[in-house]
């Protein structure tokens, strides 16, 4: 171990790396929870603005993107749930012919397309869900094998996806990803996303169906926009969730996805699922994070976008603070492609999320080696802005700007403590010893601990700027808390550098007045002839008190 990490260890009082450098566990899955429900929204949406009748449908969407529903063989029929029957008796004539079969298909589809709940159970019911994975094998029959896709993309919006996976749909519709016809692998590529992204369990068996190597395809060799959205949209799905994917099952798309954020004509939504699915590969372990780091030109593209459209910004930030929660080559293949000059402008972004993931990348940082620290806190008005932050910003926020301060103090040389706490870094750290978080008072107190340490030693007059600011009467306060940590961490301080209070003294050592003699409290035992405290053998008598005047 070299100089710098040992001496890093000693100051690090418990602060191991696995809690200076963190993760994003929990918010992570939040925000792709949300995102997979709106994603799966916009989808739903779309499908049912395709199903309305030809008139409309004209005035909405471009009549190449839905051909087949406006072909001559549309009879324009309302289906309901009330022609499930007709339906299944229709697919059960010994010789259903080409449009009988279309016309089962599109029925199902337009039954499954209302807006608002959707008689899935009872198109489940009808038994027709083997016959669907027979029509996706009819090659000859496009429009079939889109009408089919189709149904089954709606069936998997619905809380019944797994029903598709059970009947074997999905090796047929990645088969399809390869189709001839355009319009077929858009339908199946947005079946197959809307399965993946259902669970971690169903995204594996699209993997491992061999959805990806064709979904890259599509995106590389699009034959139209809307194909291109949706297979960057499913291609998203296939990347995320807990547990992950393996890194050999996705790491195939980072040179695609790099490809898709320097594309000069791509919408921003494509871009922003582009940059989930990097975010989604990036979180983990050194070895996912470093097949992102290697893409040429995706760390200088992804700092770009942290200063451009304000919709890139989080998943970009995300991607970055994946990588810097690396190890310390990762992190400085980010600053070495220019993350610090947009930070700035992070940390004064009107939206909170993007200030915490400010904060919490600056942490990152912040735990690595003194270089990246001095780069850190070289950037003009950076740390002033992260110790105004964890005084008076929002509490999720005031979190992410204590842990820069505190990975500082303990990690950082002896100037750039300094440094710290010239930008206020004891106001920072001392605002929230009364807070009612377990986890963040060990994090101050634990900063505060450091600071007085190097305070000591330099002679630093640092007891005073903690006293002025009322760190010492909460730490005080921190003696009667009931976690037993923090009461013994408060109790180091204080006796470490702030002393007993005179007034304060302890019984057994406190002298007894009798007259003019006094006597300690502490019995005194004769043992061979001299003086000492202890337990003595029976026989032993005590003495009578020492007299000072003798």
């Amino acid at each position: 171990m070299n100089r710098e990490n040992s001496r890093r260890s000693d100051f690090k009082k418990g602060l191991d790396t696995e809690e200076t450098r963190r993760r994003r566990n929990e918010t992570t899955i939040s925000l792709r929870k949300s995102k997979k429900d709106e994603g799966i929204a916009s989808k739903r949406r779309a499908m049912i603005v395709a199903a309305l009748p030809s008139a409309v449908n004209s005035t909405l969407m471009d009549s190449n993107t839905d051909k087949y529903t406006n072909s001559a063989v549309d009879s324009g029929k309302v289906y309901t749930a009330a022609d499930i029957p007709e339906l299944m008796s229709i697919l059960s004539q010994p010789n259903i012919n080409d449009d009988g079969l279309l016309e089962v298909a599109r029925g199902f589809r337009k039954i499954l397309s209302v807006e608002h709940n959707p008689p899935v159970h009872a198109v489940l019911a009808s038994g027709v869900l083997p016959a669907f994975v027979q029509m996706l094998q009819l090659n000859d029959k496009p429009k079939v094998q889109f009408e089919t896709a189709w149904a089954l993309t709606n069936i998997a919006s619905t809380s019944e996806t797994k029903a598709i996976v059970d009947a074997g749909a999905v090796p047929y519709l990645s088969q399809l990803l390869s189709s001839p016809d355009a319009e077929v692998r858009e339908q199946c590529a947005w079946c197959l996303g809307n399965v993946a992204g259902d669970a971690p369990a169903l995204r594996d068996v699209v993997l491992l169906s061999g959805a990806m190597h064709p979904i890259l395809q599509n995106i590389v060799q699009p034959a139209n926009a809307p194909l291109f959205d949706n297979c960057v949209w499913a291609l998203s799905n296939f990347c995320r969730g807990k547990p992950q994917p393996q890194l050999e099952q996705v790491s195939p798309a980072v040179p695609v996805l790099a490809k898709v954020l320097k594309g000069e004509g791509e919408k921003s939504s494509a871009k922003i699922d582009a940059l989930w699915a990097l975010s989604y590969i990036s979180d983990g372990a050194d070895e996912r994070i470093q097949s992102v780091v290697e893409a040429e030109g995706l760390l200088e593209t992804l700092i770009a976008m942290l200063g451009g459209d304000s919709g890139l910004v989080a998943p970009a930030l995300r991607t970055v603070g994946n990588i810097v929660s690396g190890s310390d080559t990762q992190t400085q293949a980010v600053l070495d492609a220019g993350l610090m000059e947009q930070m700035l402008g992070l940390l004064h972004s009107q939206k909170r999320m993007i200030r915490q993931e400010a904060c919490w990348v600056l942490s990152n940082i912040a735990a690595g080696t003194h270089s990246q620290i001095k780069t850190l806190m070289k950037t003009k008005g950076c740390m002033l802005q992260v110790n105004h932050m964890a005084i008076h910003s929002e509490w999720e926020v005031r979190k992410e700007a204590i842990w820069v301060v505190s990975n500082i103090a303990s990690g950082g040389s002896d100037y750039q403590i300094m440094s710290a706490v010239e930008a206020g870094a004891i106001d920072s750290v001392c605002s929230i010893l009364n807070v009612n978080d377990t986890k963040m008072l060990l994090v101050a107190l634990d900063a505060i601990d450091c600071i007085l340490q190097l305070g000591t030693k330099l002679g630093k007059d640092y007891v005073s700027f903690v006293d002025e600011c009322d760190g010492l009467s909460m730490i005080e306060a921190l003696q009667e808390h009931e976690n037993d940590d923090i009461y013994k961490k408060a109790i180091h301080i204080i006796e470490a550098y702030f002393g007993c209070d005179d007034e304060i003294e302890d019984e057994n050592l406190a002298p007894d007045a009798n007259g003019s003699t006094f006597s300690f409290g502490v019995p005194q035992k004769v043992i061979d002839g001299s003086y000492c405290p202890g337990n003595v053998p029976n026989s032993a008598q005590p003495m009578a008190p020492f007299n000072f005047n003798n």
